[in-house]
């Protein structure tokens, strides 16, 4: 590849970024569907495994199609290195266990998907891993629960599903001045609407599953931080434990990349117009949507995020039921967990994804038993006013 690829803009990144031809010069990736791989002597074979020559082992460890995924992720995200993973949560877990052993203290923003709660609240504890879970808007809150061991802080931004946004480079900024890290899951704002590292991260983590699939086909996840941090911190973990991504589904990804810009910039405009349509209607209790002037970070989406975001929280009066009227009334719309589909989803937090939590948990996130949490996908905007305005009048 020519050494301009550094100048490319996103568009151009996501096309040929980190794309290996065989010597029959494809024009689509190919999908090296292998193991394992064979040397030409023995000799060969001890250098392989000894790091003295470049190449792959086994595909467990890495994969030509893999790497291909992975380049090209990190020329969109500005990562010297990455490593994907089976899924999201694999990319979440093996960030934050690799980073942290018995004794080691974890500080993590309250507003979390509930499985990384579980992973943060529950299971390390298990392994002598202290956490503690803040207010993750409140900057004095991070500082508060800092402890001498405290080495590693994590937080996604948007959230999940109340759309709150934190100061990146504020925590960023006291991790560095008491030698953690920054973990920051970067889902909801997708790499094209916010840059985590330019803010003073450490470490991205994404559910490739989401948007950058974005077409509902397959499982993914990816890690991008420093070299140095991958290979002295990731590698051995990676290795060891085996959360690789398949290179079928790397490959899928590699074709859901390719559209990113034009997806998300078209599920973007969309989000925006139904936000602001559901803002004016009397049954929506309350809309929060990070390119609205009424989101309660809205000075802190303006300065770190270049675009608003394809997912919009809603509350329904009426609790539960007019929140599940709504839902069974959409024709275009679909009930559905998953989110950044090109399908326009609709999930009711509290009985799907946060289900786990207490009903303390819940209210203190901002989950009540009215919320919505709306993905916009690549239906034409009009239908999707449509649609849900006639669910509005059904449900009422």
């Amino acid at each position: 590849m020519s050494s301009k690829k550094r100048n490319w803009k996103p568009q151009t990144a996501l096309v040929h970024g980190g794309t290996l031809r065989s010597q029959f010069g494809e024009t689509s990736e190919a999908m090296y569907l292998t193991q394992g791989y064979v040397y030409q002597t023995a000799q060969a074979a001890e250098a392989r495994f000894k790091g003295e020559e470049p190449g792959f082992i086994y595909s467990r460890y890495a994969n030509p199609t893999v790497d291909m995924f992975e380049k090209r992720m990190c020329a969109l995200e500005g990562a010297e290195d990455a490593r994907a993973t089976a899924s999201g949560m694999a990319a979440v877990t093996a960030a934050l266990l690799c980073s942290v052993k018995a004794g080691d203290h974890i500080v993590a923003a309250r507003a979390l998907f509930g499985s990384c709660r579980w992973v943060v609240e529950t299971l390390a504890p298990r392994y002598g891993i202290e956490a503690t879970l803040v207010d993750g808007t409140d900057i004095a809150s991070w500082e508060k629960a800092v402890k001498p061991n405290t080495k590693l802080f994590f937080l996604e931004s948007p959230t999940n599903p109340t759309l709150e946004v934190v100061d990146i480079s504020a925590v960023a900024s006291l991790a560095n001045s008491i030698g953690a890290r920054l973990v920051v899951d970067n889902v909801f704002a997708t790499p094209l609407q916010q840059k985590p590292l330019q803010l003073g991260a450490h470490i991205v983590v994404y559910s490739a599953t989401k948007h950058i699939d974005g077409q509902g086909r397959c499982l993914g996840g990816v890690i991008l931080s420093d070299k140095k941090w991958i290979d002295e911190n990731l590698h051995d973990y990676f290795r060891h434990t085996g959360p690789s991504l398949s290179p079928f589904n790397a490959w899928t990804l590699l074709k859901g990349l390719e559209t990113l810009p034009v997806r998300v910039r078209q599920q973007t405009e969309s989000a925006g117009k139904i936000a602001d349509f559901l803002a004016e209607q009397p049954q929506i209790a309350r809309v929060i949507y990070p390119g609205r002037a009424d989101h309660p970070q809205a000075d802190i989406v303006k300065k770190q995020m270049s675009g608003g975001s394809t997912l919009i929280c809603l509350d329904v009066k009426g609790g539960k039921q007019a929140a599940f009227a709504l839902q069974n009334a959409l024709d275009i719309v679909l009930i559905s967990n998953n989110l950044g589909d090109a399908k326009s989803l609709i999930t009711h937090p509290a009985t799907t994804t946060h289900k786990n939590l207490s009903d303390e948990a819940r209210a203190e996130l901002g989950i009540g038993p009215g919320t919505l949490r709306l993905s916009v996908g690549l239906e034409d905007t009009d239908d999707l006013l449509e649609d849900v305005a006639q669910a509005l009048k059904a449900a009422k």
